[in-house]
């Protein structure tokens, strides 16, 4: 974090609801954060150790379906900053609900972390844990938050109003690489409700994605179809894709990693589409 005082980059709306994280933060005392590397979890992490110092720690759970450069990332970001990390191993895929990609699924993933989160936190004489969702979190499709509410997670950014792009300002003014950072959801997301989820086919969609990002396509998502992969970008890097040379090259790519098909979805990248299937 930059050493010039920030806030005074900041509107007074800005300035109230940060104070307003703060002071939910300082009442805590202590706190274990689910830390994915995101823009929400690592703005949390950063304003709870400004606040708390050494009486916060950040868990990450590590499994097949979180790509290791996001692992790494989330290490990086509490090394630079002299953050307490610990990265444990869970394995969501021993739970059924889970494996055969229920709407529900987050729910069984969540109920994992968190549930290895508070033995940490216990452990370590932590108080309480806390989670990344922010306000425009609410009325999205999350069973995840119905295991965070099940284990008494707190969410001080949703206590303290806060929006994502909010978020994104305030984090920009404290200097935080994840600013900017592409919205980002683990690879079991990548599946159509009812397609079984095997570390297989996560290791697929996470090569896929990160040859697309290697050529350039940072806001991506490789959804799978069966066989066959769905490509989403942003509406004005789907002429770049579709153009020869990186078409075929893709083409050859996916092909190589397994899928049988490889499309390009004409309405470009969106948040949650696989939750279209939810309501037909």
């Amino acid at each position: 974090m930059d050493n010039r005082n920030y806030t005074e980059e900041l509107n007074s709306d800005l300035t109230e609801k940060l104070n307003k994280l703060k002071d939910y933060i300082e009442e805590l005392g202590s706190l274990a954060i689910g830390f994915s590397g995101g823009v929400d979890s690592s703005f949390l992490l950063a304003v709870a150790h400004e606040v708390l110092g050494e009486k916060v720690i950040a868990v990450t759970g590590e499994d097949a379906s979180v790509p290791e450069r996001e692992v790494k990332e989330a290490s990086r970001f509490c090394s630079d900053r002299g953050i307490r990390h610990i990265i444990c191993r869970v394995d969501p895929l021993s739970e059924e609900g889970y494996r055969h990609n229920s709407p529900d699924r987050c729910y069984f993933c969540k109920h994992g972390i968190f549930t290895e989160v508070k033995r940490i936190a216990d452990e370590n004489g932590i108080s309480y844990m806390a989670e990344g969702s922010n306000m425009d979190d609410i009325g999205d499709y999350r069973p995840g938050l119905k295991a965070a509410a099940e284990l008494s997670v707190k969410s001080p950014l949703r206590e303290a109003g806060l929006t994502k792009e909010e978020i994104r300002q305030i984090s920009k003014a404290m200097g935080l690489p994840t600013w900017s950072k592409p919205a980002y959801a683990c690879l079991a997301s990548r599946f159509v409700y009812g397609e079984e989820i095997t570390e297989e086919k996560l290791h697929m969609i996470d090569q896929a994605e990160q040859f697309l990002i290697e050529h350039g396509f940072y806001e991506e998502r490789v959804r799978l179809h069966g066989k066959m992969a769905r490509i989403e970008v942003p509406a004005k890097d789907i002429s770049r894709l579709a153009s020869d040379g990186i078409r075929e090259e893709v083409y050859e790519k996916f092909k190589e990693l397994g899928f049988m098909y490889v499309t390009l979805d004409m309405k470009g990248y969106r948040l949650g589409s696989m939750n279209d299937t939810l309501n037909h």
